[in-house]
Parts: C-alpha cells; sequence; structure tokens
C-alpha cells in the first residue's frame, strides 16, 4: 500500500502543527499531537491532555495508516506519489466521508485530475466561514497535487 511522501508528510505537519497539550480546535473538536482527535491510550482526548512527543509522533503515523488505506480504496485512478500525498493530507483535514463524497474525488476517478486539483479550493470553510489557514492549504495540496513526482 501506497504510503505518503516526504513532501505531503511535511505538508501535514505543517498545517496541523503539533500540541502536545489538548486543545479545542475552533469548531469543538479536541485534538491533540499532529490533529489527532481519537483517543490517546484509550481515553478519550479531552482538555488539558498531555503528551509526549513521541506520542504525538505514534498517533500520526497511526493515523496516517488509516487515511492512507482509505484513500487507497476510494480512488480507482493511478497516481502519483504526490497526488496520493495530497488526498492523504486532504482526507487527514477534512475526513474519508467528506472525501468520498466529493467532485474532487469523481473528477478523479474519472481520469479528469485538473478539474480533480481544481477541487481543493472548494474546501476552504468551517462552520460556513472561510479561514485562511484552509485557503492556505487547500493552496499547498493542489500545488503538491498537481507537481509531478
Amino acid at each position: 500500500m501506497p504510503q505518503v511522501n516526504a513532501p505531503g508528510l511535511q505538508l501535514i505537519k505543517n498545517f496541523e502543527g503539533c500540541r502536545l497539550t489538548a486543545y479545542d480546535d475552533g469548531t469543538g473538536v479536541l485534538t491533540v499531537g499532529w490533529g489527532h482527535t481519537g483517543s490517546v491510550n484509550g481515553k478519550p482526548v479531552a482538555l488539558g491532555m498531555t503528551i509526549t512527543q513521541t506520542t504525538a509522533d505514534d498517533l500520526l503515523a497511526t493515523d496516517l495508516e488509516k487515511f492512507e488505506e482509505g484513500v487507497n480504496k476510494k480512488v480507482s485512478h493511478d497516481l502519483t506519489p504526490n497526488q496520493f500525498a495530497a488526498l492523504v493530507s486532504f482526507a487527514y483535514n477534512e475526513g474519508l466521508g467528506a472525501l468520498e463524497g466529493s467532485t474532487l474525488l469523481r473528477l478523479l476517478n474519472a481520469g479528469d485530475t485538473q478539474a480533480a486539483a481544481d477541487q481543493f479550493g472548494d474546501w476552504t470553510t468551517a462552520d460556513g466561514q472561510v479561514l485562511e489557514g484552509l485557503v492556505r492549504r487547500r493552496a499547498a495540496e493542489r500545488a503538491l497535487f498537481l507537481t509531478p513526482g
């Protein structure tokens, strides 16, 4: 199964950032580490929870496996490593369900990679508001998606 390449991992890390104390991501989702939202050692992420850098890195690796597998299952079109990494970054941020129901995926699976790339820019809102961080992230994902290699 493909894995996120170095440019994709760097993109995810740059936009997620790593916080060792749990926080509300601004949309009511409790988050810790590199954007981890699940449980830690069997306990749900809770405000004030702290983890080590090693734990944050381990959680990221485990989370990435889930998203890599999900992207691999949902995409029927051949992907370059950069396209795969951009889609994993997108799914890591928006969720696999968002990818599955997206026009981006439909266009990609139909073989129209340019039109699919142009869909990244449609995913820049949270709670109905355009967020500059999402605008930057989607632009970076689109650029990676369109970069040969």
